[in-house]
């Protein structure tokens, strides 16, 4: 039985009405039903964090959720991130330390890092590793995600009042 529900799911600030069988995972409504493709599909099994959002202030892996279970809640994708054409501290910081090496890896990782600095903005670096370490990069490139992820850090303590 192949019975659809009808949810509306709000994907930074915006809603989207879908129509979707329970079964189907958050990453793949995202990505075929509101053509926000920004949130990548790696192992399907939650293990690689490539798929990682934001649902209501927590970092979740989009392909362990369904959608009917997100519906009402505030979702934020990387396409999120930016304000207009202006990259988030995060973003630049991608850029600037060379975060990212194919590419594939980068919207689960800018996710979590958004979540977990947004959390603590005073994140030590040991806590920081901790955090990173649960998301996977095929290229290895983990000496510039975590450069990356300190100097946005960095940048934003710098920026906010003691």
């Amino acid at each position: 039985m192949n019975e659809k529900i009808d949810i509306t799911l709000t994907i930074n600030g915006r809603d989207y009405p879908i129509r979707v069988e329970p079964r189907k995972t958050l990453v793949d409504a995202i990505r075929d039903d509101c053509g926000q493709t920004g949130t990548h599909i790696g192992c399907e099994h939650g293990v690689c964090g490539t798929c990682t959002i934001i649902v209501d202030e927590l970092a979740v892996r989009s392909c362990l959720m369904f959608a009917v279970q997100a519906s009402g809640k505030k979702i934020r994708t990387v396409e999120g991130l930016a304000d207009g054409d202006e990259l988030s501290v995060l973003q630049r910081a991608f850029i600037d330390n060379h975060g990212l090496q194919c590419g594939y890896c980068t919207p689960g990782f800018l996710m979590l890092a958004t979540n977990a600095l947004e959390k603590n903005p005073q994140i030590d670096d040991e806590e920081l590793l901790d955090v990173l370490a649960s998301n996977l990069c095929r290229c290895t490139g983990y000496q510039n995600i975590i450069k990356a992820v300190k100097a946005a850090r960095d940048e934003l303590q710098a920026r906010s009042p003691a």
